[in-house]
């Protein structure tokens, strides 16, 4: 009768280092992370031979019909959530249809001096 031990096999590599290291890199890559709203609706912006970064934070986007989306909400809503938001920042991004008619820009503009933007940038793309 043979009493010895049976022959051990060698163990595998571990792989929880390397499972730490995956997930370490999917938090980092998760909190340094900046995620965007899509667009409320689809828009042309105009083109332009000046291509300057934008600074502004906060996003009014229009339609070429005129209709407004900030923040979620649109329409008259939009205006008011705006007036909300410029005591904070005076800078407003204003991603516009090419399409918008000069008249209702130019309206538009009036409403947001009125709620309080200092200055609007409007976004275009480069020719």
């Amino acid at each position: 009768m043979d009493l010895t031990d049976a022959p051990r096999r060698p163990r595998a590599e571990s792989i929880v280092p390397m499972i730490n290291v995956v997930f370490l890199l999917l938090i980092f890559f998760l909190m340094t992370s900046r995620l965007a709203q899509p667009d409320p609706f689809e828009i042309t912006p105009p083109t332009a031979d000046l291509d300057a970064p934008v600074e502004a934070e906060a996003t009014l986007y229009v339609d070429k019909t005129g209709r407004l989306s900030f923040d979620g909400v649109e329409g008259d809503a939009a205006l008011a959530r705006l007036a909300q938001v410029s005591a904070s920042d005076a800078v407003l991004q204003l991603r516009a249809d090419s399409a918008l008619e000069a008249a209702k820009a130019a309206a538009l503009l009036k409403d947001l001096s009125a709620a309080g933007f200092a200055r609007v940038e409007l976004v275009v793309s480069p020719k």
